[in-house]
C-alpha cells in the first residue's frame, strides 16, 4: 500500500520557518514509509475565486481559471492520500496564496461530490508572535467542510518564530510537529489499511 502525502509552503520565504516546520512534519512520515512531496506555493502566481460557478457546470475536477497553476495544485491535491497547508501568520490568517488555494480548491471539490472526502488534512502555522489560532483554524475549516479527516497532535500545530531558523530553537514546537506527523501516518494507515 503506497501513501502520499503533499504539503503546501504557503510562504514566499522557500526556506523559511513554515517549510523547516512542514519538513520536521515529514520527517516523520517518511520514518513511516509515506512518500512525500513539498510544493512551494508562496509567491507563486495563483489568483482568487472568482465565484463564476463554472466549476459547478464543466464538474471536471478543475477550475475555469486558466492564467494561473491553480489547477496544478488541485490535481495533486486529488492524487494524495494527506494534505499538509503550512502557513504563515499574516495579519491574524492564511497567506494570499493558502487562501486562494483553500478556496478555489473547496469550491471545486464542493462541485465534483466532495472529492477531497475521507483524506487527511493538517495545518501547520508559523507565527511571529499572536494569530496563530485564527491562521490554524481557517485551514482546518477547509479541510472540515471538505469532509476531511484532521490528525491532532499534542498543542496547536504552530511554531513562534520570527527569522528563517528560528523554529529550530522552537523546543515544543518541533515536538508538537513531531506528534502531528506520527499522528498522522497512524490515521493514514488505518483509513487506507
Amino acid at each position: 500500500m503506497e501513501l502520499k502525502v503533499i504539503a503546501f509552503n504557503g510562504s514566499p520565504r522557500i526556506n523559511g520557518n513554515t517549510k523547516q516546520s512542514l519538513e520536521i512534519v515529514l520527517a516523520e512520515l517518511k520514518n513511516e514509509g509515506i512518500e512525500t512531496e513539498i510544493i512551494q506555493l508562496g509567491g507563486r502566481k495563483v489568483f482568487g475565486c472568482l465565484a463564476c460557478g463554472k466549476c459547478l457546470e464543466t464538474k471536471n475536477n478543475r477550475c475555469i481559471r486558466q492564467d494561473d497553476e491553480m489547477n496544478i495544485f488541485i490535481q495533486k491535491m486529488i492524487e494524495a492520500d494527506g494534505i499538509i497547508i503550512g502557513s504563515p501568520t499574516y495579519c491574524s490568517n492564511v497567506s494570499t496564496e493558502v487562501k486562494a488555494l483553500i478556496d478555489r480548491c473547496g469550491f471545486v471539490s464542493k462541485a465534483n461530490g466532495g472529492m477531497l472526502k475521507g483524506k487527511v488534512g493538517a495545518a501547520v502555522v508559523s507565527v511571529r508572535r499572536a494569530g496563530a489560532t485564527f491562521t490554524y483554524s481557517a485551514i482546518n475549516f477547509f479541510f472540515g467542510t471538505s469532509e476531511m479527516v484532521i490528525p491532532s497532535s499534542s498543542y496547536w500545530n504552530m511554531t513562534l518564530s520570527l527569522n528563517p531558523g528560528d523554529v529550530q530553537k522552537d523546543e515544543e514546537g518541533i515536538q508538537t510537529f513531531q506528534t502531528l506527523g506520527k499522528n498522522m501516518a497512524s490515521l493514514l494507515k488505518q483509513l487506507k489499511g
